[in-house]
């Protein structure tokens, strides 16, 4: 026999795919469904987090519970050497920033090679496909590679790409796992959906790392996909 919190699921989905729910459509509040339905609000948040696993409805802190917009997934091309990150996307989204200056924590000294409480500039991006959050990505960039005055936001990836040295390496490390309740937050996702952590680190040719970014990619928005362009050796092909 179902659930409960599936009986709320199955009758909540139907009203969404039917149209009675619109996309973008306010569902009524929590407590006046969990009236309607008859059951506690644990119950009734309970049977909407099957929806937001899903993909259909979308909760806003503060605003409440909406029926989510069709997304198109973007992907994510790996292995694209020196390109900046929000490049490496297929369609080109809208990005808000902010700049802080930070001590690096003991995950970070490891991850760029540097030593206990170095100095480093953090730049926090988010990106929006049309109004919805899309992805997230920390970026991390010695302090004396950072720009004295931090920019506009639409151009600070492209000015800390030029103050950092020639790239010799840039390596990409790829997991899945569940999002982070701030990650979930800010993203609008529930913290069931799987996401993609990309983790980017450059190197100049010294061997120094110069950035190092952790991109946070919901698995329902995005694709990554990786190219290996293989060179034959044209005196192998002639034998």
């Amino acid at each position: 026999m179902p659930s409960r919190r599936h009986v709320i699921a199955d009758d909540l989905r139907h009203q969404i795919t039917s149209g009675h729910f619109k996309a973008g459509e306010r569902l009524p509040s929590e407590a006046q469904l969990a009236t309607c339905y008859t059951v506690s609000t644990a119950t009734l948040r309970s049977a909407l987090a099957l929806l937001q696993g899903e993909g259909l409805v979308e909760k806003i802190h503060g605003s409440g519970n909406f029926v989510r917009r069709p997304l198109r997934k973007i992907t994510y091309t790996g292995g694209g050497g020196a390109q900046s990150i929000w490049t490496a996307f297929s369609t080109p989204l809208r990005m808000t920033a902010r700049t802080t200056n930070i001590e690096a924590p003991s995950h970070l000294t490891a991850l760029l090679n540097v030593p206990p409480r170095s100095r480093l500039t953090e730049v926090l991006f988010t990106a929006h496909g049309g109004k919805t959050p899309h992805s997230l990505a920390h970026i991390y960039v010695p302090h004396d590679l950072a720009p004295a005055t931090p920019p506009l936001a639409e151009q600070i990836a492209v000015s800390l790409a030029d103050f950092r040295p020639p790239l010799s390496e840039v390596q990409e490390r790829v997991s899945a796992r569940f999002p982070t309740q701030e990650e979930a937050t800010t993203l609008r996702i529930s913290p069931s959906l799987a996401v993609l952590s990309v983790t980017r680190v450059s190197t100049d040719a010294a061997g120094r790392v110069v950035e190092a970014a952790l991109l946070v990619l919901p698995g329902g928005r995005a694709d990554a996909l990786f190219t290996t362009r293989l060179v034959t050796d044209e005196r192998s092909s002639k034998k």
